[in-house]
């Protein structure tokens, strides 16, 4: 034995030679002997060596290891080096702690012992009674061990081998997606023999259980999972099942391939008992500034029969849809979401299957935005779900040489070719007010013309033919504080419309007969508000009277051009001060028209507060744009038909707390009867979440509402003890007394694992049709996949 001053010497002679035996007991200078090269650090308990053999393995062996320990010895008739206390060692991003660590140079292999705890670089956290490694760490051996990765996954193993730098071989193991937790994993995967591929990035099982709650649920001789670590990775995903009254029993297989690393494609196979297969493919692509998804199903119907009655009665039917979004710069991009159907009906008959995102609206868009101005642009096409003829126990009229309402409807879609918003807010003040331009160009063409009958005239949704129109608007505001307070804002606008009409329906006598229309509408206003404001303790009140004024002349050719913009009119609160209430460019409100309203907000120091507004609105001069029809329009249902308008009115109380309830109503300007109400309200309180909404509309036969409309709908969410919820929703028609959906369901949802079951019911389109029943269950095993089982049927008795 020698001394560590002795030790010292020997390493200066002998550089990177060997010494003779040493036997060092001090806290005050360690050495480790390894590899080709040796050094001795003065720090208590420290030392570190280079390894610079096999350039060719997976660490890098030119990066120093850090060793602690208590003791460290060094046998040199076995070439063995042994530490002990404490130990720990840092090499290449590898982290070993050990209560003893033994490292024997002849082979080249590291033995620790005792409370062993290895960190590798990719974050995994292995603990075992002992292991063994090669000194590259690329093969060993351990005992009765436990491993954490970072994606939370966890391996439980009697012994693992590690071999050729990539296999870990685990024997009589088990696998999970739990934290380590004193309670067993609510599913795990208990398995002979467990390989993990980190070359191949794959996960292997070898005469497999699946437990649930500690009961085996499936035994499987074979499988294999992608590695946690990996987004993407080919193979066959995990199956779901179907079962509908028009289908059969059926069961999706989807195969995933990854072919590049920018693209894939999945396969999905459905057998089904009724109708026989139904493929889908689905095609994704990333590029550096986008993407774009192709998606195809299809299917050669065995029984059209089962779908009698509807466009689905087809032999052969398939869907496809494609959608992208490209970044053409950092301000402007571009894309499509496009979709095809043989027939109205596939997406609904195969709701279970997933096509992209198919809708009824195709689109192709460009975007261009920055703080001040907007450019939209987009081409639609319009493919309807809706038959024909859905309701068939009501007969259908003629209207005069028109086609009959709800007869070939999709002929009465147009194809807009484009529709261009454009908007710039100019960004020096003009007059010492903002001015802003808002400019529009729509074109499009209808080949059949939409007409409906009320009260004995026709009316036109759309009429056959092609029509553009290019819109520009000019408007102009400034905002103006007295000393006492008063708020004066005056305002001024300008609306052109150039509008080309081509091919129109001869039949449509209302429409002009001019190929070329210019229309403007100059208008001038001022809006005055008056707050006054009064504090107490705890906050604040506000009470402010609104009077706003808009002169302009009538609107001109009122009924004589396309309204395909405008046709929605919503005379609430929220529009009582909008200078002009159309919802579009096709019309424009004309004549002296003032907009009166008292507005009061309640705020608390704790954020909660009441707000409300009351108002009406009056005609004062001119020609009432909302008392003449327009070609859709029909008289008396806005509100805002006559000289003096019915009242609106909101109110909405927030308490910052999770709860918040509102509303808006408007009222017969004569009676106050309620003409319109929607109240909504949600809330959290504990546990339970829920949105509540009621909706009103009183009967206006002049307006085609040959009835009173009045429903209510609601849904709750209500978490019990730890991971478990129950949910529910319902609409409820209080006129019919008749349930229109509801759905009542149970779900679980952990780290690790989630499942839900739900069933639901549908008579919103029965008018003849069946109810619509389903039954929907969802399990999923995280890092292994999901599974869904659907079912569904349908009863002829609507009430049933």
């Amino acid at each position: 034995m020698v001394s560590a001053n002795i030790l010292k010497q020997k390493i200066k002679r002998v550089g990177a030679g060997c010494v003779s035996p040493v036997y060092l007991r001090t806290v005050s200078a360690l050495a480790l002997l390894c590899g080709a090269g040796l050094a001795v650090l003065s720090t208590p308990a420290q030392a570190q060596f280079d390894l610079t053999s096999a350039a060719e393995q997976s660490v890098d062996t030119s990066q120093p290891m850090l060793l602690e320990a208590r003791e460290l010895q060094y046998d040199f008739d076995n070439d063995v080096i042994i530490a002990s206390g404490n130990v720990e060692i840092y090499f290449d991003d590898y982290t070993l702690r050990a209560d003893r660590v033994t490292y024997n140079r002849a082979d080249g292999r590291f033995s620790a012992s005792g409370n062993v705890e290895m960190t590798e670089p990719d974050g995994n956290f292995i603990q075992a009674d002992n292991l063994e490694l090669s000194d590259d760490f690329a093969q060993g051996f351990v005992n009765a061990l436990e491993i954490d990765t970072p994606q939370f996954t966890h391996f439980v193993a009697e012994s693992a081998e590690r071999a050729n730098d990539n296999l870990t071989i685990f024997q009589n193991g088990t696998y999970s997606v739990y934290k380590k937790a004193p309670k067993p994993p609510l599913w795990r995967i208990k398995s002979t023999t467990i390989t993990h591929n980190q070359q191949k990035q794959r996960i292997y099982f070898e005469d497999s259980s699946i437990e649930l709650f500690g009961n085996s649920i499936a035994r499987i001789p074979y499988f294999s999972i992608a590695d946690p670590t990996v987004g993407r990775k080919s193979g066959f995903l995990l199956p779901s099942f179907v079962t509908q009254n028009r289908l059969g029993v059926g069961v999706s297989v989807p195969f995933y391939w990854t072919i590049s690393p920018t693209y894939d494609l999945t396969a999905t196979l459905t057998p089904l008992t009724r109708q026989g297969f139904l493929g889908q493919l689905e095609w994704r692509q990333r590029f550096d500034r986008g993407h774009y998804n192709v998606s195809l199903g299809a299917i050669n119907q065995a029984d059209p029969g089962a779908f009698e009655g509807s466009s689905g009665d087809v032999r052969g039917r398939f869907i496809i849809n494609s959608n992208s979004n490209f970044d053409i710069t950092n301000r402007w991009r571009t894309g499509w979401d496009v979709t095809y159907a043989t027939d109205r009906a596939f997406r609904e008959d195969y709701g279970f299957a997933d096509f992209g995102s198919a809708q009824e609206v195709s689109r192709l868009f460009l975007r261009g935005e920055t703080q001040r101005n907007l450019f939209h642009a987009d081409a639609l096409a319009f493919q309807i779900a809706q038959e024909d003829n859905p309701s068939p126990t009501q007969p259908m009229n003629p209207i005069g040489p028109f086609t009959m309402v709800n007869e070939d409807l999709q002929q009465k879609q147009p194809f807009v070719h484009p529709v261009i918003d454009n908007s710039i807010y100019f960004e020096r003040p003009i007059f010492g007010g903002q001015l802003n331009y808002d400019g529009n160009l729509t074109s499009l063409t209808r080949q059949t013309t939409d007409a409906f009958f009320v009260n004995g005239e026709n009316r036109f949704r759309g009429v056959e033919g092609t029509f553009s129109r290019v819109s520009a608007n000019l408007t102009w505001q400034r905002t103006l504080i007295d000393p006492i307070g008063q708020v004066f804002t005056p305002f001024a606008y300008a609306k052109t419309n150039l509008f080309f009409l081509a091919n129109a329906d001869d039949n449509v006598t209302e429409l002009t007969d001019d190929a070329v229309v210019f229309r403007g509408m100059p208008a001038i206003g001022l809006e005055y508000r008056f707050p006054f404001l009064s504090t107490f303790t705890g906050g604040n009140q506000v009470i402010e009277p609104i009077a706003q004024l808009i002169v302009r002349p009538n609107e001109a050719e009122i009924g004589e051009l396309p309204n395909e913009d405008a046709q929605s009119i919503v005379f609430d609160a929220s529009t009582l001060f909008d200078w002009d209430k159309f919802s579009g460019f096709d019309r424009n409100e004309g004549g002296v028209r003032t907009n009166l309203g008292l507005q009061y907000k309640l705020q608390f120091d704790k954020g909660s507060f009441v707000s409300g507004l009351f108002g009406r609105s009056f005609q004062l001069a001119g020609l009432n744009s909302y008392a003449v029809p327009g070609i859709l329009d029909a008289t008396g249902d806005s509100g805002l038909e006559t000289d003096g308008s019915d009242y609106v009115t909101s109110l909405y109380f927030d308490t910052n707390t999770g709860f918040r309830i509102g509303g808006n109503a408007r009222f017969n300007e004569h009676d106050f009867g309620v003409e319109r109400a929607e109240v909504g309200a949600s809330g959290r309180y504990g546990p339970a979440s829920t949105v509540l909404s009621y909706a009103y509309l009183a009967e206006r036969p002049d307006a085609g509402i040959d009835e009173q409309r009045s429903e209510f709908v609601g849904s709750l969410n209500l978490n019990l003890q730890e991971n478990w919820r129950v949910f529910g929703s319902l609409r409820y028609d209080m006129i019919n007394e008749n349930i229109v959906q509801d759905t009542v369901g149970l779900g679980y949802i952990d780290e690790g694992f989630n499942a839900s079951i739900s069933y639901s019911e549908d008579r919103s389109r029965n008018n003849g049709e069946p109810v619509q029943r389903v039954f929907f269950f969802r399990f999923g095993l995280r890092t292994i996949g999901d599974t869904t089982l659907s079912q569904s049927n349908s009863s002829s008795d609507p009430n049933d």
